[in-house]
């Protein structure tokens, strides 16, 4: 999800206007929550590296320290507040703080891949790393995976725009790759959730007695 106004040309155009600011800044904020398209922003940096406008290295260390820096504040914004808010919201949809706090255990069992592999999910990217805070993953340990998560993702994003942006053009290679994140997105919720409905539909046959 990002802001409309911010298309591809207008990122190339920020990008070519303040340079490696641009990416590192477009990548940290999106990390924050802010809806700006991260994603995209990486590939044009890696797409104007191959075009020799811009040096490789250096948009990937800023996508790799954007990620990083960015995943930090979103851990500790989560530590901090996150898990009372995330109980207040639940009362909205009548989710129970009691859910609420088995659904944090169930997170915590499988936080370090959430945190590594949530950079390839669209909106996990940006929800991992509270959704770490909240369940209280000690701060080594998930540095530690947000630096591979970031690295593995950072090098990923880059590296495809630098040699895919020589045979097809950066709006072809955007769409493939948000379609892709979103596809991946879907099948990660239906593994989640499938498992969730089945357990709730269990619980209430053994409540009624059935």
């Amino acid at each position: 999800m990002s802001l409309e106004f911010i298309s591809i040309e207008n990122i190339q155009r920020i990008a070519h206007d303040y340079g490696y600011w641009a990416i590192f800044w477009g990548i940290l904020l999106e990390n924050l929550g802010i809806p700006l398209p991260g994603e995209t922003v990486t590939l044009v940096g890696g797409f104007l590296a191959g075009s020799k406008e811009l040096s490789y290295w250096f948009v990937l260390l800023d996508a790799i320290a954007g990620a990083v820096i960015g995943g930090i504040f979103g851990y500790w914004i989560g530590r901090v507040g996150g898990l009372s808010f995330l109980i207040k919201f639940g009362r909205i949809f009548r989710i129970s703080e009691a859910r609420i706090l088995s659904i944090k255990e169930q997170f915590s069992e499988n936080a370090g891949k959430a945190v590594f592999f949530g950079r390839f999910f669209a909106l996990l990217r940006i929800f991992a790393a509270p959704l770490a805070g909240i369940a209280e993953m000690p701060f080594g340990r998930f540095l530690l995976f947000n630096i591979l998560g970031a690295s593995a993702w950072g090098s990923a994003m880059v590296t495809l725009a630098f040699f895919a942006g020589k045979l097809v053009s950066l709006e072809q290679l955007v769409a493939w790759v948000s379609q892709f994140a979103l596809f991946a997105l879907l099948i990660l919720v239906a593994v989640i959730a499938i498992p969730l409905w089945w357990e709730s539909r269990q619980e209430k046959k053994l409540e009624s007695g059935e």
